[in-house]
């Protein structure tokens, strides 16, 4: 990436910072939002009593868990629907119906079924990512050429041969597309799951900060929840343009 493009995609959250930092103290962002620099100072002041790496380390925990579970679930699920025809008429429509219910709405079933504890939690990220991941993967692997197919047939490639260096690589940008919206939704899920019966975590603290009006504090969970979104979504683009380098597409202008 050239200077001139780090500088163009560093200078718009540039921009966002100023105006946050003089919206805040104009008053023009209302009285009850902080200034960027109080925000700073008071993230300096968490980090430094360990208060805050403690929490966001549960937090990580959690997400981790959930997608250690609905990653390879997905994964799975979307290569059996997408390579055999018989696991997709029995796996494909359950599948789909579930998607179809907002699972962020489950949370009260999930105390009923599990408790408030960690298993609730992460139970739900877990379910969260597994669909974007599953559609993607399917048709990811139904959207291969299927000349390419039958090229790799003719030279003489098995079907585990074809699955491997044709099916694959070929579903590959799609599949990647499905993590990357899959790890959104995982921390959206986080959110959400610890803004209730939790002791730990940085939604904790946002509901003990919402509660006695620390807002430099709200604000800053509300960074760190954008930062790690953003972090997790940059990762695996660095995966996808070294994974995919041989694929050709357009470049913008």
């Amino acid at each position: 990436m050239s200077l001139l493009r780090r500088v163009r995609k560093a200078g718009g959250l540039v921009v966002v910072l100023v105006l946050w930092e003089a919206g805040a103290r104009a008053g023009w962002l209302g009285s009850t939002t902080p200034p960027l620099s109080d925000v700073a100072v008071r993230g300096w002041d968490m980090a430094s009593s360990g208060e805050l790496f403690t929490n966001l380390g549960v937090s990580l925990l959690r997400v981790l868990k959930g997608l250690a579970i609905g990653l390879p679930l997905g994964l799975v699920l979307g290569l059996l629907s997408g390579l055999f025809r018989i696991s997709e008429d029995i796996i494909d429509a359950p599948v789909q119906a579930v998607r179809m219910l907002p699972h962020l709405a489950l949370v009260p079933l999930f105390i009923i079924w599990f408790g408030i504890g960690e298993t609730s939690k992460v139970g739900l990220i877990a379910v969260g990512v597994v669909f974007p991941l599953y559609i993607n993967v399917f048709h990811g692997i139904r959207g291969v050429d299927e000349r390419l197919v039958e090229s790799a047939r003719t030279c003489g490639l098995g079907r585990l041969g074809l699955v491997r260096k044709v099916v694959l690589p070929g579903a590959l940008p799609q599949i990647l597309v499905g993590l990357r919206l899959s790890l959104g939704v995982a921390w959206l899920t986080l959110v959400v799951v610890e803004q209730s019966a939790t002791a730990s975590g940085i939604g904790f603290l946002i509901n003990q900060a919402t509660q006695f009006m620390q807002m430099d504090t709200v604000f800053l969970v509300l960074v760190l929840y954008a930062v790690l979104g953003v972090s997790t979504d940059l990762l695996v683009r660095l995966i996808e343009r070294r994974a995919l380098a041989w694929r050709k597409g357009l470049v913008a202008r």
